[in-house]
């Protein structure tokens, strides 16, 4: 006789949730030491350690000793862990950092015995489009999902194709997810009963012949003495999640397809309001990825000496352990969202220390008085940079003159008071005063006065100082005139060059081949995009081929009585677009930067909840928490917005500002389509997603068609760049970019838009975000497809780097690190392996395309996802072309 139900005991594990991170670990060594020992003690027990090896970690911390009693169990194939090193949020992290949790978790599992070969996804709110390629390139062919799949799923297993048509073998978990079979051991009645009644309710999934399974855990659950014995006495077998999916053929031949990402919400709650909620911490994680991925990792692999592989490895572990999908989400306690928003400031300042190790070894060769100017960008770049310089003289490069654009001016005087110069003395730190270096020094009429510069070679005594300082009364400080500048420069991919003032003709001009930005009246032009500020501060955005979008920027406010899982409308809701005063004020003319800064102010409502007694707060958990409401008492609040147009680009910039005093609410930034859309285009995670205009609902939770987008969205002829995940909708044919979405619980017990708590009712009053919010994006109006847009924002979201020269002598040659250009083909990791340097692209088009790569390398092979090496490409030196199909993410390493 066949088995029927296989059970498969195991436990979700929440790293940190509604309690902080070692709060639960504490709860973790518990349950590891009790899963040990009980496995231990009977033979036939298996158990899922929830696919994720951050709960080994977490426990080998604590106990080290066990650490051989663990490995043991996983080489037995009784324990099954891994193949992740955490359980992420899809949505809220790069592709990137999807490979390296990836990577870190089956390294680290291989290590303890090997890793379950299933590509475990239990608990993510909705899948992205390209996990069937990830888990295939990294030698997985099976998936297992609950979350996120659409309707027309009507078995328990499918075909889950990527966009460039890999497909894994997709075990699907209805009919309760991770949790549904649970009743087979907790349930009432008999256990022949309950085992009867969960092959009725799963058979119809599964079809008539095979075993079941039998999914037994839950969120931190232990395993249950004595469970081999009630398995086998209803005539099943109990198995890891690994040991039952190995009974299937890995092919997809004959089962249904479901193409790209998951995130319908027919079957389960994605809960897609984590997406907005404490954005801030979106904003770090967005940031920190980019520092490590495009700044610390390309130029240490191409410019630096020793690899700085620790340094990284942990800014790589910070950023993995952020993408947990409690932590980055921002659905947990605000010590948990404290705790991340550190790991995350961690991962930047490595990611940080990495580049300026890098950067200051090069800047030696740059004259004192110059500029280091460095392209993270893999093409050559020709584009406005700002920096700072001394003196007044224009700027050339290494070729000659540049085009330039002074900002700002730094003050001069930097101190000028009455005091004894012994004070003045005490204020000298060897060669350093105020930050800078004391260039000279002069006393006169019983002042004296410091002349000091951010750079010199000159050494004082204070000795001789004060002996010349008899009978000052007076000192003074006087720094070098410096200034801001925006300079036009070319820089090679990947690359440097640099920059310094030099004394010209004045008639001697550059050419460029760039047309200027201009701001007349309200207006600013480039020749590529035209910009109007309207009364009411909303822009007009007109391309040189006429489309032009209209009304852009209109700031919209609104009440929020959702939580950290599910924007909710509160009763009553009042929507505030309309600004009571709006102020236009000019910043810069151009001719490289143009730009207006638009103060409006808004009447904002606050919110006037119903009124809880003291005894109502003792209760909180078991309560309804009180609709927030929109009340009739207003907070002024001042929206400034800088615009900004700089010559040769076709997208404006804007940096939004504003101080949140208000509790409750959500803010969302419109933009009008120029062109009726029927669906959306949205960058993330080496895909670019089409999307309707609604969601699929059927499991209660309201379908709110509000997505994420990563680098850029577009629709009907405008796309935002941005710098982080943000939560988007195309509500009314306008574009809706939320900036701001302010929150007071974790989850409510009642929300207006999901019938049931996605949590326990706890108080989060830091998920309100109160204080400075501050968002930089760009609007670009485009024609056609969409193509054009992946480049534009490759320069918005990677700015030159400048960085001070602190050498001698003439300006060095431009250098060239490594180019890499092709149609639609994108750099999304560049980094050392061994003595290999490995480049990894992927192919943002439905087409077939060829990526060029050119640098000094004479190798070059094939990798997988774990940086295994493949196949050798031919390759003439300095070149190698890489075929890539339609969305193919592909990895090589030369040398």
């Amino acid at each position: 006789m066949s088995v029927e139900i296989v059970l498969v005991p195991h436990t979700h594990w929440d790293r940190e949730w509604y309690e902080p991170f070692q709060r639960f670990r504490l709860r973790l060594v518990a349950l590891l030491d009790e899963v040990i020992e009980t496995m231990e003690r009977e033979p036939g027990y298996h158990f899922t350690l929830d696919g994720q090896l951050a709960c080994v970690d977490d426990y080998l911390e604590v106990r080290p000793e066990n650490r051989e009693r663990l490995a043991a169990l996983v080489r037995s194939g009784r324990l099954a862990v891994g193949p992740w090193q955490i359980l992420l949020d899809e949505f809220l992290c790069s592709g990137e950092n999807i490979v390296r949790n990836l990577e870190l978790g089956l390294s680290r599992a291989d290590k303890l015995g090997g890793a379950m070969e299933v590509g475990y996804l239990p608990d993510m709110f909705g899948h992205t489009a390209q996990m069937p390629q990830i888990l295939r390139r990294a030698g997985l062919e099976h998936a297992c999902v609950y979350r996120g799949v659409p309707s027309k799923v009507v078995t328990d297993a499918f075909a889950w194709v990527a966009p460039d048509g890999s497909a894994v073998r997709t075990q699907y978990l209805p009919e309760g997810g991770y949790g549904n079979g649970v009743d087979l051991i907790h349930g009432a009645g008999k256990l022949e009963e309950r085992a009867e009644a969960f092959a009725r309710r799963m058979r119809p999934w599964h079809g008539p012949e095979g075993a079941l399974l039998a999914m037994y855990g839950t969120d931190h659950s232990a395993p249950v003495a004595g469970l081999p014995e009630l398995v086998a006495s209803m005539g099943s077998r109990m198995d890891t999640l690994s040991g039952y999916i190995a009974a299937f053929d890995p092919s997809v031949h004959g089962l249904p397809r479901v193409e790209g990402e998951l995130r319908s919400h027919a079957r389960a709650n994605i809960l897609p309001g984590v997406i907005s909620v404490r954005a801030h911490v979106k904003q770090a994680m967005g940031r920190a990825e980019r520092m490590v991925e495009r700044y610390a990792e390309p130029l240490a692999a191409l410019w630096g000496e020793d690899w700085p592989a620790r340094f990284l490895d942990m800014a790589w572990w910070r950023l993995v352990d952020a993408s947990g999908h409690d932590s980055v989400t921002g659905c947990g306690v605000d010590e948990t969202a404290q705790q991340v928003a550190a790991r995350i400031a961690e991962a930047e300042h490595l990611g940080q220390a990495v580049r300026d190790m890098v950067t200051t070894r090069l800047s030696a060769a740059v004259p004192s008085d110059g500029v280091l100017v460095v392209n993270p960008t893999p093409t050559v770049r020709r584009g406005v940079v700002l920096t700072q310089v001394a003196g007044q003289d224009p700027l050339a490069g290494p070729d000659g003159p540049l085009h330039t654009q002074t900002l700002e001016y730094e003050p001069t005087l930097l101190l000028d008071e009455e005091m004894d110069p012994e004070l003045a003395f005490s204020f000298i730190h060897g060669p350093e005063l105020y930050g800078q270096h004391i260039t000279a020094w002069t006393v006169d009429d019983g002042v004296l006065t410091f002349t000091v510069a951010k750079h010199s070679d000159k050494v004082f005594g204070t000795a001789d100082i004060a002996a010349a300082a008899t009978g000052v009364t007076r000192v003074r400080i006087l720094a070098e005139p410096r200034r801001t500048v925006a300079a036009l420069v070319e820089v090679p991919a990947l690359g440097h060059t640099s920059l310094r003032p030099v004394p010209w003709e004045p008639g001697l001009v550059p050419a460029t081949g760039i047309a200027p930005a201009r701001a007349e009246g309200q207006t600013l032009d480039n020749g590529l995009l035209r910009v109007e500020v309207a009364d009411d501060g909303t822009l007009t955005l007109t391309s040189p081929d006429g489309l032009t979008v209209t009304g852009a920027g209109r700031i919209v406010d609104g009440g929020d009585a959702g939580d950290t899982y599910n924007y909710a409308p509160p009763t009553g809701d009042r929507l505030v677009s309309e600004p009571v005063v709006v102020e236009v004020s000019p910043v810069w003319s151009g001719p490289l930067v143009a730009a207006f800064d638009i103060r409006r102010t808004y009447l904002w409502p606050a919110t006037e909840p119903e009124p809880m007694t003291g005894a109502d707060h003792a209760r909180i958990p078991q309560l309804a928490a009180p609709d927030p409401g929109r009340g009739t008492t207003t907070v002024e609040t001042v929206v400034e917005t800088r615009v900004e147009l700089r010559a040769g680009e076709p997208f404006v910039r804007l940096r939004v500002e504003f101080d949140n005093r208000v509790n409750d609410h959500r803010v969302r930034l419109h933009i009008p389509l120029p062109i009726e859309a029927t669906s959306s285009y949205a960058e993330g995670q080496f895909a670019v997603v089409e999307r309707g205009l609604s969601a699929e609902g059927g499991c209660g939770e309201t379908p709110l068609p509000t997505y994420p987008a990563s680098a850029w969205v577009a629709a009907g002829g405008v796309a935002a760049l941005l710098e982080h995940v943000t939560e988007y909708e195309i509500a009314d044919q306008e574009l809706a970019l939320t900036l701001l979405r302010s929150v007071g619980f974790l989850s409510r017990n009642r929300n207006a838009l999901r019938p049931e708590p996605a949590g326990p009712q706890i108080p989060t009053p830091a998920a309100q975000s109160r204080g400075l919010r501050s968002v930089s994006l760009a609007l670009m109006p485009y024609s056609g497809d969409w193509s054009e847009i992946p480049a534009a924002a490759e320069t918005f979201r990677h700015d030159l780097l400048a960085v001070a020269g602190t050498g001698t002598g003439t300006l060095p040659a431009p250098e060239t690190g490594l180019s890499v250009t092709g149609p639609g083909v994108v750099m999304t990791s560049l980094r050392r392996r061994d003595d290999w340097k490995e480049l990894r692209v992927v192919n943002y088009a439905s087409a077939d395309t060829t990526a060029t790569i050119e640098g000094t390398f004479t190798e070059v092979r094939q990798a997988d996802l774990r940086g295994r090496p493949g196949p050798a490409l031919p390759v003439t030196p300095g070149r190698v072309a890489l075929p890539l199909g339609p969305w193919e993410i592909a990895t090589i390493q030369f040398r």
